[in-house]
């Protein structure tokens, strides 16, 4: 069964998505909008939370719309205070904790910058966690709320050449469904959303394909089943809504184990080919500005 999100909280009401200005956040900030909520809009570019506010402003005219403009590596303590202020008194019936950073290229754990590791669970696991503790009290008050976490396949399925996000992701699931089981007697539904490759600027993918669908494919496919555990090998309170992606990992599980030596060492090979491809490209890039 899929719920309406409207079955969290009424028209009119509030939903914060994080990393809103770019990708998946974006679209689900104007798919919301589309069902009539108002929206706090959350990411590190003051200039593109305009051009977004503006753009939905446009299409939605009677929508109330405020920024907040963080960097979530930074992890201050007066960002999480403003937006503590600008919510205090806001129906917020819907968290998407999208937010979220990987590694520029995959590489090797023992290669990754220190700066590096620290931003990738600074943003995806701090930032995701923070803001989370901010928007919950509302909703065990108001007894109903709905939190979608972007996690990924990449937590499901370790990831060499990423292991520093696939670790950062993985904490999400097992974090996600404990507070998951925590919050349903408030009438709070959390949904851990782990998704393949959607053609963004993360994934550094601009071409869609059978595997790798738009953010706005993949974001309506997310809306649409809600509640579902579809391709998530029954883990409570975990969902992957679109359907290749769904696939992909029900065959992967139940027949070559993503633990498996046979997998880690085809996605091992793959990220190796992506990280020399990006080199290649970057070796490129110097030479013409040469």
């Amino acid at each position: 069964m899929a719920y309406k999100i409207s079955q969290f909280g009424p028209k009119g009401s509030w939903a914060l998505i994080t990393g809103a200005s770019d990708g998946i956040g974006k679209e689900f900030a104007l798919q919301i909008a589309a069902r009539g909520y108002n929206l706090v809009l959350v990411s590190r570019t003051a200039s593109k939370l305009d051009a977004l506010s503006s753009e939905i402003k446009t299409a939605h005219p009677s929508l109330k719309i405020e920024i907040v403009a963080m960097d979530f590596a930074e992890n201050r303590d007066s960002d999480y205070e403003s937006l503590q202020r600008k919510i205090k008194d806001l129906d917020v019936s819907i968290l998407v904790n999208n937010v979220g950073l990987s590694h520029a290229i995959p590489q090797n754990f023992v290669d990754t910058a220190e700066r590096d590791m620290k931003n990738i669970i600074t943003v995806n696991d701090i930032g995701t966690l923070r803001t989370t503790k901010l928007v919950v009290p509302g909703m065990i008050t108001r007894k109903r709320g709905l939190i979608l976490t972007m996690a990924s396949i990449g937590g499901v399925m370790p990831t060499p050449l990423l292991a520093t996000y696939s670790g950062s992701k993985a904490f999400l699931q097992a974090w996600g469904t404990a507070l998951g089981a925590e919050l349903a007697e408030h009438g709070i539904l959390v949904q851990v959303v782990h998704s393949h490759l959607v053609a963004s600027n993360m994934s550094k993918i601009r071409r869609t394909s059978l595997l790798v669908p738009s953010p706005k494919a993949f974001v309506r496919a997310t809306l649409a089943k809600i509640g579902r555990s579809g391709g998530s090998q029954g883990v409570p309170f975990t969902m992957t809504p679109y359907w290749s992606h769904a696939t992909f990992l029900y065959v992967i599980s139940s027949t070559i184990g993503i633990w498996s030596a046979f997998t880690l060492g085809r996605n091992k090979k793959m990220h190796e080919d992506i990280r020399k491809r990006a080199l290649r490209k970057a070796e490129r890039e110097r030479k013409k500005g040469q």
